[in-house]
């Protein structure tokens, strides 16, 4: 059997994800801070679907977390052939209305994490000729929104460069860019959501299921749902200025993910 490490593991997309790499075969390596729930999301996965899925507790938001990760997924005896870096928050409120510590800590979590984890990973795959990473980002890259954005569009570029300098290697790297997605992302941001409208929301299965297709077509960018293809596209066309303005109020009021 194939071996998945998914952070972020115990609740939405990063949940999806272990359960569709779990009904698909794969052993699971799941990791998050919260450890009662990592084994009882375990258990459950083992004895629904009969793999093996261990825990790591691990904060990455500190360097012995973001370190214990890298030990793990750079195990030889052991390898991981799809790293899955779901982990990631969202800070509510504006400019100089979030802390410095917090918005030092997220781009600790949505890009020094992913670039080390994504490395760690990828070294032992190339060996191999063989593995995948699938880089959890957001359409807020692709508008203004502040750090959240410039963040999740960080992890956009670096993913599709990393998967261009990796093209012939085996290895696949794609990033993730969903929308508004049923999760307790939010309510643990304390984002009000009740004003999106209900066509924007996506479900977090449905999505995971869009996104293994795509990362098995090679594609280095999935954004797994019509609707929000043709709203990036609209995205495009429209004035840098304006975008600002609308993404920087409805942005940091939602936060999507």
């Amino acid at each position: 059997m194939t071996t998945a490490l998914v952070t972020g593991a115990t609740a939405g997309i990063g949940a999806a994800f272990a359960r569709r790499l779990a009904s698909d075969g794969h052993n699971l390596v799941l990791v998050a801070r919260n450890e009662k729930k990592l084994r009882e999301h375990a258990a459950e996965l083992h004895d629904r679907h009969g793999i093996e899925a261990g825990v790591l507790v691990a904060d990455l938001a500190t360097e012995e977390g973001i370190a214990a990760v890298e030990e793990r997924l750079s195990d030889r005896r052991h390898p991981v052939d799809l790293l899955v870096n779901n982990a990631g928050f969202g800070n509510k409120g504006e400019f100089l209305e979030v802390p410095m510590a917090d918005e030092l800590t997220m781009l600790k979590v949505h890009c020094e994490a992913v670039l080390r984890l994504t490395s760690a990973a990828v070294k032992g795959m190339r060996e191999r000729r063989r593995g995948g990473v699938v880089n959890v980002a957001s359409v807020a890259a692709f508008v203004p929104r502040g750090t959240y954005g410039a963040s999740k569009a960080w992890v956009v570029q670096f993913t599709q460069g990393a998967a261009r300098d990796l093209a012939g290697s085996g290895v696949r790297l794609m990033a993730l860019c969903p929308g508004f997605v049923r999760t307790e992302f939010h309510e643990r941001a304390g984002m009000g959501t009740d004003n999106i409208p209900g066509w924007m929301w996506l479900d977090a299965d449905n999505l995971v299921d869009a996104a293994m297709k795509d990362l098995a077509r090679g594609r280095s960018l999935s954004i797994p749902d019509p609707r929000y293809k043709a709203l990036m596209g609209v995205v495009k066309l429209a004035p840098r200025n304006l975008l600002g303005g609308v993404t920087s109020r409805t942005g940091r009021k939602y936060g999507p993910q």
